[in-house]
């Protein structure tokens, strides 16, 4: 029996919401972290638009010009990624990447443990922009290639260093229960202490918190650049 245009039209519409919401996610072009083809479907889906796209100079209110030069005057010399959507509300962005600045640039964990708890938080959100930026970060702090491969895949790696155990078992716990076993937290504290742990988990909920601003705004990747990490299935 032949469809109705009704059903027809209602099939049309569930398959233009599930391709937005794939692409509220990530760019749906190009080839993912290991080489590996993203579904024809994505392939074929259309590049989606920055939502909230540079703001011109010219155009900025004192605050947001506040802001921004507060911002370029610190370690990270541009306004880029994250904090372009965020120059929407300017005090936010100031007091938020104050606490950036130091989550990223002076805890005691090391970068090479800061930086595998972002690539694993930009994992679970499939945050293109966050992974390509701290990909070779965490390479050069020490994660060794195979671990960052299988966070891609968003597979447990195998061969993780001791440190890195603690880490990716807290944060996979704490993800998926929404709290952290008394084994788990004490493995972490033995190791990290009280104020490593709050480091860690500060660490893990600050770039949640960028990752979730950037899918919503549908922050790019530079010119250039293809998506690092091929889409969850859904």
């Amino acid at each position: 029996m032949d469809k109705s245009r009704e059903q027809e039209k209602s099939e049309t519409n569930s398959l233009v919401e599930r391709r937005e919401f794939l692409g509220g996610a990530a760019t749906l072009a190009g080839t993912s972290f290991l080489g590996l083809g993203l579904p024809a479907a994505a392939q074929a889906a259309e590049a989606v638009q920055d939502r909230m796209p540079p703001i011109a100079t010219d155009k900025m209110t004192d605050a947001q010009k506040k802001a921004a030069e507060e911002l370029v005057a610190g370690p990270r010399g541009s306004l880029v990624g994250p904090f372009v959507p965020l120059l929407r509300s300017p005090e936010f962005l100031s007091r938020l990447q104050k606490t950036g600045e130091y989550l990223r640039f002076n805890t005691k964990l090391g970068s090479n443990i800061s930086e595998f708890i972002i690539l694993v938080t930009a994992r679970q959100w499939t945050q293109q922009f966050e992974w390509d930026t701290h990909y070779s970060l965490a390479l050069k702090a020490g994660v060794k290639a195979e671990t960052v491969a299988a966070v891609a895949e968003g597979r447990r790696p195998t061969g993780m260093s001791a440190d890195e155990e603690i880490v990716y078992d807290f944060l996979a716990e704490l993800r998926q229960n929404q709290s952290v076993s008394d084994a788990t937290y004490s493995r972490a504290i033995k190791r990290f202490g009280e104020q490593g742990v709050i480091d860690m988990t500060g660490i893990a909920g600050y770039y949640s918190m960028l990752a979730m601003i950037m899918n919503v705004a549908r922050t790019p990747l530079p010119p250039g650049k293809t998506p690092p990490l091929s889409l969850y299935p859904h």
